[in-house]
This record gives C-alpha cells, structure tokens and sequence, in this order.
C-alpha cells in the first residue's frame, strides 16, 4: 500500500507550505512509504484529488486545499484529520497502515480486545467477592458519596471555569483558522487564474 500526499509546490500561502512540510517530515521520521503528488503542476493530479475527497470533508467552496493523504484510492483526510491523529498517537490507524513491532501505538482489534479482556476480568473479580463484599462496597460507595457531595460544588466551579477558557481558545482558534483558509482559498485562486493566464 502506497501513501499519497497531494501537495502544491507552487503555493504563494506559507500556511499550506506549513502544512505540507509538517506531513512529509513526520512520514519521513515514520520512515512511511509515501508519494508526493504535485497538484501545481500537474492538472490530472489536482483533477483526481478534487474528485476523490469526500463531499462531507470538501470545504464550503468545494475545493479542496494541500496537504490530502490517500492510502492508494482510499481517502485518509486532510491536515487537520492527520494532525489530530499525530497528536492522539493514531497515525498508523489514520494511513489504514498496521503500526510497526515495538510501537505505542495498539492497532484497533487488540484495543478492543484489551478492553473486552478488561471488562470480563472486572465482572469475575466482582462475583468472586460474595454477597458480604457487595454490601461493604456499598456502604463505602455510600460513604464516597457523602464526601464526594460535599466537594463537588467548588470542582464544578472549576470545571465550568476551564470549560469557558477552552472555549474561548477553541472559538479563536477555529475563526484564526477559517481566516487563514479563506486567504488560503483565496491565494490558490489568484494562483489558477494567474497559471491559465500564463498557458494562455
């Protein structure tokens, strides 16, 4: 399997050659097996990236913009999907590539399997105790809960506080990056119109 990278070599915005750069050095670092696919130069290129982007993953103008990561024919996402992957140590699973021996990240199947595992082990441990560990379990939740009660209100004033300021983050990080895009669209345009002036 073949990862493919559609990239602009050309692009007059710093923030897609940002991008472009961040998903090659960290598949270089993976030492994953890539290939970069210039949609600047090369109009087939660009024709079948726009064509096989999901609908639901095109932005609001339906042109979709560098870096977008295939596994062969299969759509992987953007650089915002691979990002978020890069920092939930899922990359292998984002590339639909299988993580290399020794790598922290657990494929899919033995994730669930683990948790499964988990799961059964909890509920044979708990029937094991009897009747008479149930009821001391009870009485300690029931104990918990009286002490948790008394704390919970000044834990949620904090957590309401860290929820706004994450909020607010989360509000001026995503109109930062709607503007960039935007200039971003708007940049990959004047750069067509200018292209198809200069082949005219």
């Amino acid at each position: 399997m073949v990862i493919k990278v559609f990239l602009a070599s050309s692009s007059g915005s710093t923030a897609i050659k940002k991008k472009q750069q961040d998903v090659v050095a960290f598949l270089e670092a993976l030492k994953v097996d890539y290939t970069q696919l210039d949609i600047a130069c090369n109009e087939a290129n660009r024709m079948w990236m726009r064509q096989n982007v999901p609908e639901e993953k095109k932005p609001a103008n339906g042109i979709p913009l560098p870096p977008q990561i295939f596994n062969e024919e299969s759509y992987c996402g953007d650089y915002d999907t691979f990002f978020d992957a890069k920092e939930d140590n899922t990359v292998y699973a984002f590339l639909g590539l299988p993580p290399p021996p020794g790598s922290k990240e657990v494929p899919v199947e033995e994730r669930n399997g683990v948790a499964h595992r988990k799961k059964e082990q909890a509920a044979d441990e708990e029937g094991e105790g009897g009747e008479e560990v149930e009821g001391e379990t009870a009485d300690d939740e029931a104990a918990e809960g009286e002490t948790a009660g008394d704390e919970a209100p000044a834990e949620e004033e904090e957590t309401v506080e860290e929820t706004d300021e994450v909020t607010e983050d989360t509000q001026a990080h995503a109109e930062q990056e709607e503007q960039e895009e935007a200039d971003d669209e708007r940049e990959e345009e004047e750069a067509e119109v200018q292209e198809e002036e200069e082949a005219k």
